[in-house]
């Protein structure tokens, strides 16, 4: 009877890891911890479903390549990998945005997606690493702790490009080793830094990945780190406290006066302005600077003079660009635009922008070489980029040593940047999406279409073969603003790798938790067309994207 009793337990207990998915591969997640490749030090753990992520998974941890830099700092490449129940055969790599330092959840998040659509939750295992280095290892750099990794030469490279060089074959022989099936089709995916690395990847690493989604890419990152100072010293000529040189009233009033001018021109007023290339023909900013003392209906000289210039972008004593322009949008009056450019909520960083604290460090410590040791307070971030010299200081991002054989251009951009032709990537078989807002106040939407202009010209017209690009009106570094900002184009990248079904437009909507959009933008949504083509109303409901076709500018 006590026999028969234990059976019978024991049957109830396979029962329950049986019917239970969160039981189903603790087996096989304890014992991946044995399959690392040599020099991989892993820890692994079984997880539940949680917000967000909708099945049970195994959360692997791991650290690699871990060495001692020039500087006398431990370096490693520390990653997380997460590998679901209800996988599909498919590996995403997802690239971080920022100075990296940290690990972000893998999930495959990026903007626009519902947490329901993240790539985890579209059967993908998922990988997410520090970048080749840890932001806290720094305390001594105060605010410039986060690129105090621009010392050493190999962590400059592996923030570059060369952690997933060394981490993607680890990670995928992690996946089918605990799946004992091989990936059928890995991805990348990332957005600002992140963008930038997957534009570097399909350029070095053409057989890497099968598809790319990049969000708004910094692809010429220390060219746009120059922008940072451009600004503060555009700005610095209104007020000296920059966070006061363009008030709300002042950006409000600046992109009221651009609806008034381009809001019509897609066919259509809803405080969206799809015919962004005829809108900066027809904006003359000029004509809202005041005409006398007494009219109160425009701005002032100087902050319309700083303004434009701002828009110009960077420029040497020679007139010679050092970066791009910008265009005029309707996103210049939203929060994020002035977090970036003006000043930010946060009071350790004495309400200072991001443009000037995480872009005034990493500008002086990772972009140039020499590298400048600034220190890691406000106001030696901020005279940094008051003093910093477009004629002297500028030419070293491209500039090498002894120590730094490689310049940080070399490291961040693709090497065919200037020229991409992709040959690699596109006889692979390749697919890429790129969706960039028109008001990104960190990288100019203008270097984004300069560089498909180039690769379609290259290719004689036929770079929508491989490569689409999505404009989003509006839309800032990320969500916000004035913008349908919320659309899915991770799935249409896999049906177009997967199923080789090309996309064409993909419907954005309005989202009920942006406090920035106007009454007559809730509930709206709106198709975004792929480049050159732009939404243009036709007939029908002004509320949905049906209403609207996708046309070329004549």
């Amino acid at each position: 009877m006590k026999m028969l009793l234990t059976v019978t337990a024991s049957i109830a207990v396979l029962l329950i890891f049986a019917a239970n998915p969160l039981y189903a591969n603790v087996e096989n997640c304890q014992a991946l911890v044995s399959k690392a490749p040599k020099n991989v030090d892993i820890k692994t753990i079984m997880m539940r479903a949680d917000k967000d992520v909708r099945s049970p998974y195994c959360l692997v941890s791991g650290v690699m390549a871990r060495r001692m830099g020039v500087d006398n700092k431990f370096y490693s490449i520390k990653f997380e990998l997460r590998l679901p129940n209800l996988w599909q055969g498919r590996f995403a790599y997802q690239f971080n945005g920022g100075n990296d330092g940290e690990v972000k959840p893998a999930l495959g998040k990026i903007t626009g997606l519902l947490n329901s659509q993240y790539a985890i939750n579209q059967g993908f295992a998922v990988v997410s690493s520090n970048g080749g280095h840890d932001s806290r290892a720094y305390p001594a750099m105060g605010l410039a702790g986060g690129a105090a990794f621009g010392h050493d030469p190999e962590a400059r490279r592996d923030y570059g490009y060369g952690a997933v060089q060394k981490l993607n074959p680890v990670a995928r022989s992690l996946v089918e080793s605990y799946y004992q099936s091989p990936v059928q089709y890995a991805y990348g995916l990332g957005q600002s830094n992140g963008g930038r690395m997957a534009m570097v990847a399909a350029s070095r690493f053409p057989e890497m990945f099968d598809g790319l989604l990049v969000g708004y890419p910094g692809f010429n990152l220390p060219k746009a780190a120059l922008q940072h100072a451009w600004d503060i010293q555009a700005l610095r000529r209104v007020n000296d406290d920059i966070g006061q040189a363009l008030s709300k009233r002042d950006l409000t009033f600046f992109t009221n006066q651009l609806l008034t001018q381009c809001d019509t021109l897609d066919g259509i007023s809803d405080d969206l302005i799809f015919a962004v290339d005829a809108c900066q023909k027809v904006f003359n900013p000029k004509a809202l600077v005041c005409k006398n003392d007494l009219d109160r209906n425009c701005l002032s000289l100087n902050k319309v003079a700083a303004l434009m210039r701002m828009h110009m972008g960077p420029h040497n004593s020679k007139n010679q660009a050092l970066y791009t322009d910008w265009v005029y949008d309707s996103g210049i009056r939203s929060n994020n635009w002035r977090m970036w450019k003006l000043e930010s909520e946060s009071s350790a960083w004495s309400n200072k922008p991001i443009s000037l604290v995480m872009g005034g460090a990493s500008l002086a410590h990772i972009f140039t070489t020499p590298y400048s040791n600034v220190p890691g307070d406000v106001y030696s971030l901020e005279n940094y980029l008051l003093n910093f010299d477009f004629d002297k200081d500028a030419p070293k991002i491209f500039a090498t040593n002894n120590q730094f054989k490689e310049s940080a251009m070399s490291i961040m951009t693709p090497p065919d940047a200037a020229k991409p032709k992709l040959t690699g990537f596109h006889n692979n078989g390749g697919k890429m999406i790129i969706f960039h807002g028109n008001s990104d106040p960190v990288f100019s939407v203008k270097d984004t279409v300069r560089w498909y202009d180039f690769l379609d010209f290259t290719l004689e017209g036929r770079a929508s073969e491989f490569v689409r690009l999505y404009r989003v009106p509006g839309m800032p570094h990320g969500q916000g603003g004035l913008s349908v900002d919320q659309f899915d184009m991770l799935q249409p990248l896999i049906s177009w790798v997967e199923r080789k079904a090309a996309p064409h437009s993909v419907v954005a909507a309005t989202r009920l938790d942006n406090p920035e959009i106007t009454a007559r933008m809730a509930d709206l949504t709106r198709p975004l067309c792929p480049y050159p083509s732009y939404a243009k109303y036709r007939q029908g409901s002004l509320q949905k994207a049906s209403s609207f076709q996708c046309v070329v500018s004549k």
